[in-house]
């Protein structure tokens, strides 16, 4: 995990050079201080998914490319096979396989994410980024927060939001959740 948060900060760091962009602008169009931004970029601290995105978004670069570190090369179409899609481990109770990484300039991302279940917590970290989201659960079950409410999502239910409004997640039960997370 560390290497990981490392690799990415030097992705984010060398976009930054290549495009002569101050950190304070990164740090602006996703929201925290420059501080904080610099300590992502040294590796020593983690940025969300929904944070990667709107850089990406921003100076047009794939979301892959800051998180993986691939190239999208296929124009006509881009199959990946079970279980084999690039994947991060966020953190131990995280881990997101890109599905649309190798296709040039897609128009959403989309992700299967596995989130393992955690005891006894509470604590719901909230995010939230332009656009809209749609996940479905293919296994597991959750309680999905948005706007103030809780909604319990289990196998075969699904969303569809304003990834705008600030939305957290967290896996209930003895298992994992894994959900398919597509957004636009």
């Amino acid at each position: 995990m560390d290497e990981q948060l490392k690799q990415i900060g030097e992705r984010l760091r060398g976009l930054r050079e290549v495009l002569d962009i101050p950190a304070e602008e990164v740090a602006e169009v996703i929201g925290i201080s420059v501080e904080k931004y610099l300590k992502i970029e040294a590796g020593e601290t983690d940025i969300t998914i929904s944070k990667l995105m709107a850089i990406a978004h921003k100076y047009g670069v794939s979301t892959e490319e800051l998180i993986f570190a691939e190239t999208p090369h296929m124009k006509s179409y881009f199959v990946v096979r079970k279980g084999q899609g690039v994947s991060i481990e966020r953190t131990k109770a995280y881990k997101y396989q890109s599905l649309v990484s190798g296709f040039v300039d897609h128009k959403a991302d989309v992700f299967i994410v596995t989130v393992e279940p955690k005891p006894g917590a509470r604590t719901i970290y909230k995010n939230s980024h332009e656009g809209q989201e749609f996940n479905l659960v293919l296994e597991g079950a959750m309680e999905f927060y948005i706007g103030g409410k809780t909604i319990v999502l289990e196998e075969g239910d699904s969303i569809y939001f304003d990834s705008s409004k600030p939305h957290g997640m967290l896996a209930i039960g003895q298992k994992a959740v894994k959900f398919l997370a597509f957004t636009v």
